[in-house]
């Protein structure tokens, strides 16, 4: 399975969740981000690894399409 450069595993993306409301996480892969629309939060992913630090995650309106 072939994945984008910078893209987390996809097993990963499929057993992680925002840490601060439990929702389900969309890649967003324009932006190279992982996005909680319920918190309206993006969590950058460095290396291929996810950053899920609350402190880490920037406000966003602009939720990606899945």
């Amino acid at each position: 399975m072939t994945r984008a450069h910078g893209a987390p595993d996809p097993r990963l993306l499929e057993i992680l969740v925002c840490p601060l409301t439990r929702g389900p996480l969309v890649w967003d892969e324009s932006a190279g981000r992982l996005v909680s629309p319920m918190a309206k939060l993006a969590y950058p992913v460095r290396d291929g690894v996810p950053i899920m630090l609350p402190e880490e995650a920037a406000p966003t309106d602009d939720m990606p399409t899945a």
